[in-house]
């Protein structure tokens, strides 16, 4: 076991029942991430709960990618690391970081991209970056869209309902690794969250049953 894999191991019993407590979630259609493999998930973001949720939701680890910022603050920095995340430099070209990506999808591990690049404070899913697609598509694997609704109005203690719905694998093989190749999968996956959040506002509206199954 590696040292990653371990703090995933410790984390299902340390922080993801925290997680489960402070932020009581309903998780929908986890079981279309695919069980083995190499893969991106793509999500939208409101909210600095939302990757311990993800975490916590996930049914396999996970490699997220985090701002360079995030990895510099004191405590935070070695936490996040030592449960794989990647560094990423905003605003420029980070070779690096997709060096790490690339290898994290084809060793057939999980990415995990909060793909408008920072937390969308209008409280709606915002635009897709093209991360996620750049990575699905020279790594050639498929990107598991993923929505959450609910985190936007969460603070600690408020108790406000959170939800997660799973999209269905989706695989772009027809298109060019490229920049047009890149936007067109882009706007796919913005169509897909904004599909499946559209939904979880309506689950949310009926008291979030349980046992639904994502459109």
């Amino acid at each position: 076991m590696t040292s990653v894999e371990l703090s995933w191991a410790v984390g299902r019993r340390t922080i993801q029942p925290l997680t489960k407590l402070v932020a009581p979630f309903r998780n929908y259609g986890a079981e279309r991430l695919p069980r083995e493999g190499g893969c991106v998930i793509a999500v939208n973001h409101f909210s600095w709960i939302d990757p311990p949720l993800v975490g916590a939701a996930s049914p396999r680890p996970i490699s997220f990618v985090a701002k360079i910022e995030a990895h510099r603050v004191p405590g935070l920095g070695q936490l996040i690391r030592a449960f794989g995340t990647i560094a990423v430099r905003r605003g420029e070209s980070d070779r690096e970081a997709v060096r790490q990506m690339l290898e994290a999808a084809r060793g057939g591990g999980v990415v995990g991209l909060f793909v408008e690049g920072t937390r969308q404070h209008a409280g709606i899913p915002g635009t897709v970056q093209p991360g996620a697609a750049m990575v699905a598509l020279q790594a050639g694997v498929p990107v598991v869209p993923l929505a959450i609704n609910g985190t936007q109005h969460w603070r600690l203690g408020n108790w406000k309902p959170i939800s997660l719905a799973w999209g269905r694998p989706i695989r772009f093989d027809g298109l060019p690794r490229g920049g047009r190749g890149y936007r067109e999968a882009s706007g796919q996956i913005e169509l897909e969250i904004r599909r499946l959040w559209d939904w979880l506002v309506e689950v949310h509206g009926e008291g979030r049953p349980k046992g639904l199954t994502p459109p």
